[in-house]
């Protein structure tokens, strides 16, 4: 075992850990920043999710930072693609022109990013990266962390972290049960916080479910057909009781209506990628599977270099909702993680033998498992879609009172006085383990309050993801890209902030002398705190 001390300790290598560790370095502090796979960046990369986003993004609503980013992946592809004159000039590029996001792309564009990103800070030595780790144990002294161990999964090594902070930005909040803080999992009861749209009764299992994402290309007159999966005669006649029809098949529910929705697949659509506006609140798109999250159109590129579009599959289809994996033993979530994973192979091998075509024939063989979009020997992404973590109880707490648009009243904005950042998204939960189909709200663009940042009681142990102090309702709009990279960004220049300043976190909110010049080095450094005036929707 191997000793490292550091000022601030990043465990979890996804948007909110690594833009923690760029707000950090940058701030001319030393951190080591971990990750459980070998890509960081996590639902954007790992998890293979194009972002999901709001109509304004690309006037306002993110920081500067995630804004860097967002222009840096657009000018790799100019850099590096053969894109046609027309897509090239375009300066809202939309690489995949899917309906999900103004920006759909490849995984492996945004890791080349990410990694340009942290580049001069991993040459300087201000930033050490551990891929391939894990949280195994955590050491405290009464309110405080003063250690974390970490297993590496390839060594089968451990290094015992020790460092002044220590942030967690793990998909599932991994370091609040090892350091035994306080948190919260699954559903809260409609009695702890009055919100509508809770269970009557407290449901800690009751989480969205996870999705195994995987890329597919088409070609039409080959055979890529895979071998038939272990479990596809139970997923090819699975019905959930809430469903209006087998889950693998092209009818679902509407998620805002909870009616009966036909979707379309053409994996050879016609039109110009070009004249596609993603703008989910005119148009949510998800009835049309292969535009959703189309993450590379053919159109846009030169004429022969692009044999295909690429698209992602992150479809009603292959949602995973059996089992948590969350607070659970080991081989029961071992055993979700398989079954989800079955779950999306048999959805493309359905897709690739069975589904209906408009000709009247059955499946689509030319469908291509794109292994190398991925980067993983079974296509599959290399980790979950994990819409849900454990949650810290935290000073403030979020709730569907402060975002919900029926409950504000119109386009009406809740305003945090301690507010550290913006989002805005529907309150979109997926169907979960406790039985839940769909739960869609309208909501209002939102802002972050730095008390759901703060731990009730841990010191130097601060959320940099999903972790935050939100509920399960309104974790719903709180759990996408740009939100995620603002908290961890907030996190990294607290922790930072704390260490030049001498002072604890809870004390910058707390004391009114701190809380503004903090405040205004987050504006310095392009953190918006306030909306202009947008709707909701």
């Amino acid at each position: 075992m191997s000793e490292i001390k550091t000022e601030i300790l990043v465990v979890g290598g996804g948007l909110g850990g690594v833009a923690a560790a760029l707000a950090a370095c940058r701030a001319g502090r030393k951190v080591v920043l971990t990750e459980e796979t070998d890509w960081i960046g996590g639902q954007l990369t790992a998890q293979a999710v194009p972002p999901d986003e709001h109509p304004w993004i690309e006037s306002y609503g993110a920081t500067a930072t995630y804004r860097e980013l967002r222009t840096a992946i657009r000018d790799h592809y100019r850099t590096w693609y053969p894109l046609t004159g027309a897509a090239a000039r375009r300066r809202d590029l939309n690489p995949g022109a899917g309906y999900v996001s103004k920006l759909c792309h490849e995984p492996r564009v945004a890791l080349a990013v990410l990694q340009a990103m942290l580049a001069p800070h991993l040459a300087s030595g201000r930033l050490r990266v551990l891929l391939e780790h894990v949280p195994a144990e955590v050491f405290t002294e009464g309110d405080r962390v003063c250690g974390v161990t970490l297993w590496g999964l390839r060594t089968e090594e451990s290094h015992t972290v020790t460092a002044d902070y220590v942030l967690d930005a793990t998909e599932t909040g991994e370091l609040l049960p090892l350091a035994k803080a306080e948190y919260v999992t699954g559903a809260e009861s409609r009695e702890e916080h009055g919100e509508p749209s809770a269970p009557g009764e407290y449901q800690p299992l009751n989480m969205q479910g996870i999705t195994y994402c995987f890329a597919v290309s088409h070609h039409e007159g080959e055979n890529h057909v895979i071998d038939r999966p272990a479990d596809y005669d139970f997923w090819r006649s699975y019905r959930p009781d809430f469903w209006p029809g087998p889950l693998l098949g092209f009818l679902a529910p509407d998620p805002r209506t909870l009616k009966p929705e036909a979707r379309t697949f053409d994996p050879s659509p016609a039109g110009d990628p070009l004249a596609i506006t993603a703008d989910q609140s005119a148009n949510a798109g998800g009835d049309d599977l292969w535009l959703f999250r189309r993450i590379l159109a053919k159109g846009l590129f030169e004429p022969g270099a692009v044999d295909s579009d690429i698209t992602l599959v992150n479809w009603p289809l292959n949602d995973y909702w059996l089992r948590p994996i969350i607070e659970v033993g080991a081989d029961e979530a071992a055993a979700a993680h398989r079954e989800a994973k079955q779950l999306s192979l048999s959805v493309l091998y359905w897709l690739q033998t069975e589904a209906p075509r408009p000709d009247g024939g059955r499946g689509y063989p030319g469908l291509r498992l794109r292994h190398d979009v991925v980067g993983t020997a079974d296509g599959l992404a290399k980790s979950a879609y994990v819409r849900e973590s454990r949650r810290i109880r935290a000073v403030s707490t979020v709730t569907e009172h402060h975002v919900s648009r029926d409950i504000l009243g119109g386009d009406t904005i809740h305003h945090f006085p301690d507010s550290v950042g913006v989002g805005a998204y529907r309150i979109d939960l997926h169907p979960s383990t406790g039985g839940d189909n769909y739960i869609d709200v309208a909501s209002v663009p939102f802002e972050i309050p730095l008390g759901a940042l703060l731990p009730i009681r841990m010191r130097n142990l601060l959320p940099a993801g999903k972790n935050i102090g939100t509920t399960h309702i309104s974790n719903g709009c709180y759990r996408l890209h740009p939100v995620e990279w603002n908290v961890g960004e907030v996190a990294g220049h607290l922790a930072a902030y704390c260490l030049r300043r001498g002072v604890e976190p809870h004390a910058v909110r707390e004391d009114p002398s701190l809380f503004p010049e903090f405040a205004a080095e987050l504006e310095a450094g392009g953190v918006e705190r306030r909306w202009p005036a947008p709707a909701g929707y």
